[in-house]
């Protein structure tokens, strides 16, 4: 089945789609948009003035489920898109992780790095519905609300991280199958392909969020590896970087979540794998990578929940913390 790329109409209907189900963008009527936002919006010089600050801190930003309703574990579709507007306006510019461990923050002067991360695999990150023989985006769907705002802002385009699960059940695996929300096990490698492809990174999540600590060095070699071959399945020569650490739990021996391979009885084929950045669970925003104290290895988070993200914004710019990105040479 052809995955049909969204054409220039069809751009313009999904962003209004998605305009539909977010809160009013802040030039619309008055005391229609949340506190936040709307105080941001239209305050920000067209030449930012913030100082540089190479070593103020970075959000890495945790989601897991997007729905219809908001929880513990839970964000919904009206209230991601708003996040989305949130960050922009308050000056925040999206990169990978692998952007982050290489020091390549091509972000413009004067603007905050802000690293999005999935974690799970869910159909409601990024559903596929339909079309004839093709297949669209779900504009309700994280990836669908996140290329309708790139469209408006193309410095979004391609920059989330998707932590994927290949073999987990309850629809987690590679955003869905077996019918699990209208997703068809067909199409999971199709979604592989194209979020490898729209320049988006994969991250490695294990084969089913596996508690490794429970596990012989040989089965976490084995979670590790088989999330990669798997990933490999969908975009041949991908390789993810990442590690999204399942539960927040460490193995017994650490050193098996940076180097390992594992072998294929069946046919003999040996997959190995090679992982440069660890992302915990929790912690607050990450250090600046260009900190003595950023350890790629033990990248914290901050899950995104209730009223967190704008708790965390407001302390950001109360203590004057925040990463700064200086005028490029």
């Amino acid at each position: 089945m052809q995955i049909a790329r969204r054409s220039a109409l069809g751009v313009v209907l999904l962003t209004t789609i998605v305009l539909c189900l977010a809160l009013p963008l802040p030039d619309r009527a008055e005391g229609a948009v949340p506190a936040d936002v709307a105080k941001a919006t239209g305050r920000q010089p067209a030449v930012p003035t913030r100082a540089p600050n190479l070593l103020g801190v970075i959000p890495v930003l945790e989601y897991h489920l997007i729905g219809d309703s908001d929880g513990r574990w839970s964000r919904s579709h009206r209230r991601f898109a708003r996040d989305l507007e949130l960050l922009h306006v308050r000056g925040y510019r999206p990169i990978t992780v692998r952007q982050l461990v290489t020091k390549r923050i091509d972000v413009a002067p004067g603007m905050t790095p802000v690293v999005i991360t999935f974690d799970d695999a869910s159909p409601g990150q990024f559903r596929f519905v339909a079309s004839g023989d093709s297949v669209l985006v779900d504009p309700t769907s994280a990836l669908g609300i996140w290329e309708a705002f790139a469209a408006k802002h193309a410095e979004w385009k391609g920059r989330a991280v998707f932590c994927v699960l290949p073999s987990a059940s309850n629809g987690h695996a590679f955003f869905g199958d077996k019918g699990i929300q209208g997703q068809r096990s067909a199409w999971r490698l199709q979604k592989v392909r194209y979020l490898a492809e729209g320049g988006y990174e994969l991250c490695n999540h294990t084969l089913w969020h596996a508690n490794l600590s429970k596990m012989s060095g040989a089965l976490v070699q084995e979670q590790i590896a088989r999330a990669q071959l798997a990933v490999d399945s969908g975009m041949a020569g991908y390789r993810m970087r990442t590690l999204a650490l399942p539960l927040g739990i460490w193995p017994k021996n650490r050193s098996l979540l940076l180097r390992g391979a594992w072998r294929d009885a069946t046919n003999g084929r040996t997959t190995a794998y090679q992982i440069d950045a660890v992302l915990r669970v929790g912690g607050g925003p990450s250090p600046s990578p260009f900190d003595t104290l950023f350890d790629p290895l033990r990248i914290p988070r901050v899950q995104v929940f209730a009223n967190e993200l704008e708790t965390l914004l407001d302390q950001l710019d109360r203590r004057g913390t925040r990463y700064v990105a200086a005028r490029r040479q």
